[in-house]
């Protein structure tokens, strides 16, 4: 069993992260979302921003779907694929949404879209439920 402990250092979302991305995401609907602009020090190719860091984007925001919604779960599988490169310094916002499941596995599906609506990313993930888990209020504050 896996024991879950937010020690408020999250990558991704935790302002408390001296190295971390500080992503701050809102809801709509049964959308969540955060908008992020990426430095210089985010970049794979010279300008652009690094492959890993848009999987990480994509990743977060559909975690953060769920535990904005109670649900403690990891991700199992998540495919991504790449459509434009992301311009350092652009802002993008990142998006997700639930796309289906059952019992122990959730479906979700998210995007990076640059300013103009176009979309430099999408992914589809399957994330595992942790049993006897349930999120505690914001994953951090």
């Amino acid at each position: 069993m896996v024991a879950i402990r937010d020690d408020r250092m999250c990558f991704a979302c935790s302002p408390h992260n001296p190295i971390g991305l500080k992503m701050s995401f809102s809801q709509d609907g049964d959308l969540c979302f955060a908008h992020f602009t990426p430095r210089e020090n985010h970049q794979g190719w010279s300008g652009y921003l690094h492959g890993g860091l848009v999987a990480t984007l994509l990743d977060e925001a559909m975690a953060q779907w769920l535990w904005s919604r109670g649900v403690v779960a990891m991700t199992a599988e998540m495919t991504v694929r790449y459509s434009r490169a992301i311009p350092i310094g652009v802002p993008v916002k990142v998006a997700a949404r639930m796309a289906g499941g059952r019992k122990r596995l959730i479906e979700l599906e998210a995007e990076v879209t640059l300013p103009d609506g176009s979309v430099a990313a999408r992914a589809t993930a399957k994330f595992l439920r942790v049993p006897g888990t349930a999120a505690q209020g914001p994953p951090v504050s």
